[in-house]
């Protein structure tokens, strides 16, 4: 039986994919009670892509998770089809989504010109998995025969009906428009295939007292090392697990930032402190080819593994704010702000393609709102 109170908060649950994982998505009004307890729930990890809580369907436990959130919230488990024995179970999983034969076809012949064109691995694998979910949806009837009605029911239902975020939606038009722009004969009118009114959400920010207790926090030097290394220089996660020994030289006081987003490289300047404390970290543990390795040498550090290493040290210094990685870069950048350096050359820092992306962080700035005085004051 579904858990309900007219005055606790409600949780829904539903099934989702993300990078190439069957999840759980838990839908749910930011709330920081519920926020510290979904962070003991075994698994349980942050999307900022979805901007949801999930945890791998392997891992998922229905009643551990009715146990966490006891006298907390209602949860809304309607959308999990399957008896409760298989949702416990790890070797059961949500059903695949399985496109036509020929509709397949058309997805395959798209990634093959999306290689052709360069993007990037995880482009291609996002577009592959919205048009794969879309092929799903509409069953026998082929892609080509999509209407601009198809794409607006599977929103409706889909996407907006199931809670998924601005950016879902918006993966899965410009999967659709450049499928649509390479297939012949199809029945839709890409002009008229609008994406989302964009949202206008600020930066998630920490103050240089939370982020100094962050970095402090881990007793591993790596750990240290690694976490601080994102502040340090705004780094995006890909960027610091790409990063090679050569990337950084002492002697220009630089970090190489190789194949970003984008496909751009970039310098960094990194202080004396920032060599230090690489020194140290590579004299500890002299990394053969990554600057910083996993659990064999040779081995790169692994994505996931960096989320945990900021989850630990996140409960370590008591800090119950959601933060992802992200949101050390996003300080890093407002911090920047603060001190005065120029929006142009902060742009620059971070790889930004347009000014456009770096002025958002003239909204969360300190400095400049302190500066501002409220009309009640002078009543």
């Amino acid at each position: 039986m579904i858990e309900s109170s007219n005055i606790l908060p409600k949780i829904t649950l539903h099934y989702g994919t993300h990078r190439d994982l069957k999840v759980i998505w838990f839908q749910f009004e930011k709330n920081s009670n519920l926020i510290a307890a979904i962070k003991n729930i075994n698994g349980a990890l942050w999307s900022q892509t979805h901007t949801m809580w999930y945890v791998e369907i392997s891992k998922f436990n229905l009643s551990n998770t009715l146990i966490a959130f006891k006298k907390k919230a209602w949860i809304d488990y309607r959308n999990l089809t399957q008896p409760k024995n298989q949702l416990n179970s790890p070797s059961r999983t949500a059903s695949k989504p399985k496109p036509t034969v020929q509709n397949a076809g058309y997805i395959s012949e798209l990634a093959k010109w999306l290689e052709h064109k360069r993007y990037s691995p995880n482009s291609i694998r996002t577009y592959q998995n919205s048009l794969t979910m879309f092929a799903d949806w509409l069953g026998e009837k082929p892609l080509t025969q999509t209407t601009n009605t198809d794409v607006m029911e599977y929103v409706r239902h889909e996407i907006a009906g199931k809670g998924f975020s601005f950016s879902t939606q918006n993966q899965m038009v410009s999967a659709l428009k450049l499928l649509f722009a390479k297939v012949s004969g199809q029945h839709i009118d890409i002009d008229k295939l609008e994406r989302p009114r964009r949202e206008h959400r600020l930066p998630n920010v920490l103050s240089k007292e939370e982020v100094k207790a962050i970095l402090s926090a881990p007793t591993n030097l790596k750990h240290r090392t690694m976490l601080s290394l994102i502040y340090a220089c705004g780094l995006r996660r890909s960027e610091l697990i790409n990063l090679k020994i050569g990337d950084v030289d002492s002697k220009r006081h630089t970090l190489l930032i190789r194949n970003s987003k984008g496909y751009k490289d970039r310098l960094i300047p990194i202080s004396d402190k920032t060599i230090e404390m690489l020194r140290d970290y590579y004299k500890a543990y002299k990394p053969k080819t990554w600057l910083f390795e996993g659990q064999y040498k040779g081995q790169q550090y692994a994505p996931e593994s960096m989320a945990k290493v900021l989850k630990n040290a996140l409960a370590s210094a008591k800090i119950t704010k959601p933060a992802t990685l992200h949101w050390l870069r996003h300080s890093y950048a407002t911090h920047l702000l603060e001190s005065g350096t120029d929006l142009r050359f902060i742009q620059e820092l971070l790889g930004h393609k347009s000014s456009r992306t770096t002025e958002i962080y003239t909204h969360v700035g300190q400095k400049s709102l302190q500066n501002i005085k409220s009309p009640f004051d002078d009543i």
